[in-house]
């Protein structure tokens, strides 16, 4: 004990530090556990689409949507999600909702938009299209 004091006070910053990031890291986790957003693999993406027919909501912008999207999925920016200006997905209330963008790093914020706005089931793709295609899984052109 005695040496963990004497380090203490020979590094006060770096123990500062220390206590600074596991705080960061402990509210993270526990922030996590609480929302009701929930990430999710692909595999459990291919499950919800496959046999609880989730609706897939695309937040990237209508060019690279084009470029390639998860079939049968709807292009929403992140914006309009925010503004409850949703249109035709404002009819799948009740079905799961996988909110997807490029990097899975900026559909939490949307998802939670989804929530407010009373939708179920809401869930953000784990490494969004990035990580789909990494995988090989298949995606749309056009449209």
């Amino acid at each position: 004990m005695q040496e963990i004091m004497q380090f203490v006070s020979r590094h006060p910053i770096l123990c500062l530090a220390w206590v600074v990031l596991l705080g960061a890291v402990l509210f993270m986790t526990f922030k996590g556990f609480a929302s009701k957003v929930k990430v999710i693999t692909r595999g459990e993406a291919t499950r919800l689409i496959n046999k609880e027919d989730a609706v897939v909501v695309d937040l990237r912008q209508r060019d690279d949507f084009r470029k390639g999207h998860i079939a049968g999925s709807l292009n929403l920016l992140a914006n309009d999600i925010k503004a409850n200006n949703v249109g035709e997905l404002d009819k799948h209330k009740s079905k799961p909702v996988i909110v997807v963008d490029g990097s899975g790093m900026q559909a939490q914020e949307p998802a939670n938009a989804l929530i407010k706005a009373g939708f179920e089931q809401v869930f953000v793709l784990k490494e969004g299209i990035a990580g789909w295609s990494g995988e090989n899984l298949p995606l749309v052109r056009g449209k």
